[in-house]
This record gives C-alpha cells, sequence and structure tokens, in this order.
C-alpha cells in the first residue's frame, strides 16, 4: 500500500508519515501511562502497527520486530488492565521485588544474547546496524512492555536503558522522527518514573486520593 511509504522533505531529511504520527502516538502511550488509563493500550497497539510498517520501509529488524511484539504486549496489558477495571479493582503500581529485578534483568541478557545470534545467523533479516544493538532494543521493550502490564514501577527505567540505545540506531537508520522523539521520552519517563515512585511509597499529596483506580 502506498501510503504506508508517504514521506515528505524536512530539512533536507526523507522522513515518514508512519514514523511521524507512529511517533507522536509513542509520546502519547507515555503521557497516558503517567495517567494510568486503559487509553494506554489500544493507542500504543495502534502507534506500534504504524512504526511497523516505518521500520520495515527502512530495514531496521529489531525495530520492526519490536514493533510486533508491542502489538501482543498492547493486547496483553489492555486485558490485566480491564480486568482490574471490571472487578472494581484500583490499579495498585508498585515497586519489583529483588527476586523480579533479577528475573527482568536475567530475561533483558539472556534474551539480547539469544535475539542477537538470530539476528546475526540469519542473514536474511539485513540488518542494517549492530545486531547487538537491535536484539538489546527488542528484547529491552518487550521486558519493559512486560513490567509495565503490571504495574511496576521498574518499568520506567527499563525504558532509559533502552532508549540509551535506541537514540544512534534511530538516526542511523534514518528514523529521524523516533531519533528527534527520544529527548522528549525521556524527560516524560523521568516524570512518569517520579510519580508512579512516590504514589508506590504513599508519597501523594494530602488533597489527591492515595491510589487512583484505571480510568477509561
Amino acid at each position: 500500500m502506498n501510503w504506508l511509504n508517504a514521506s515528505f522533505e524536512l530539512f533536507g531529511e526523507h522522513v515518514l508519515w508512519t514514523d511521524l504520527i507512529g511517533n507522536v502516538l509513542s509520546l502519547a502511550v507515555v503521557w497516558l501511562a503517567m495517567r494510568k488509563t486503559l487509553w494506554t493500550w489500544p493507542v500504543q497497539l495502534a502507534g506500534a502497527l504504524l512504526l511497523l510498517a516505518a521500520s520495515l520501509h527502512a530495514h531496521v529488524p529489531g525495530n520492526a520486530l519490536k514493533q510486533a511484539l508491542f502489538c501482543g504486549l498492547a493486547v496483553f496489558g489492555w486485558i490485566a488492565w480491564t480486568q482490574g477495571k471490571r472487578h472494581g479493582h484500583e490499579l495498585l503500581v508498585r515497586q519489583a521485588t529483588v527476586r523480579e529485578r533479577v528475573v527482568l534483568l536475567a530475561a533483558l541478557a539472556i534474551g539480547t544474547t539469544v535475539v542477537a545470534q538470530l539476528f546475526i545467523h540469519l542473514t536474511w533479516l539485513k540488518v542494517a546496524w549492530s545486531p547487538w544493538a537491535n536484539a538489546y532494543i527488542f528484547v529491552g521493550s518487550a521486558v519493559a512492555t512486560f513490567a509495565q502490564s503490571r504495574a511496576l514501577v521498574d518499568f520506567w527505567i527499563i525504558w532509559v536503558l533502552v532508549d540509551l540505545v535506541g537514540v544512534p540506531l534511530a538516526f542511523k537508520s534514518g528514523l529521524y522522527v523516533s531519533g528527534a522523539v527520544y529527548g522528549i521520552f525521556f524527560v516524560m519517563v523521568m516524570v512518569g518514573f517520579r510519580n508512579w515512585l512516590r504514589e508506590s511509597r504513599g508519597g501523594r499529596s494530602a488533597g489527591s486520593p492515595r491510589n487512583e483506580a484505571v480510568t477509561a
């Protein structure tokens, strides 16, 4: 479909509309996640589909696989948060336990190693840059999104670690909009981390409810 490859010129650079709109939706996801609204997940699903198209166009398999995985995880998170709302439960954010942190870090390390080897040996994937960087972004994004679906404060920190590699990879691959919004992501992620951490510690102001319910 031609519209998937539609683009425009910005400061002499070729920018895909799918990359632009997908990243705008991704920014919206961070804001929605801070508010703990169910809209976080359908918006994430829509953004992932658009960024999947952009990544395939730019021949970035790590990002493409990441977005495909996001589609599945968005559905998973949507169901998890919806069940809490259906049963009248509040979305209680919390810090991961020591065991959970070990599991998350182990999944990141082992998963990156395995996926990197697949990228190295499956040459038909045509990895545009370091197979290890692509693998790290793919696995790290999956781990962060899973932690988000479990309402773990730690998912914000994992996103920061992923973004540190995602910035140069995006620019190297010609996804300039993706690279530019990473700076905005960083600020929003740090605000989200502060808010969730404060709530997990019960440090909300006296004039606000202690825990917010999942909102529609």
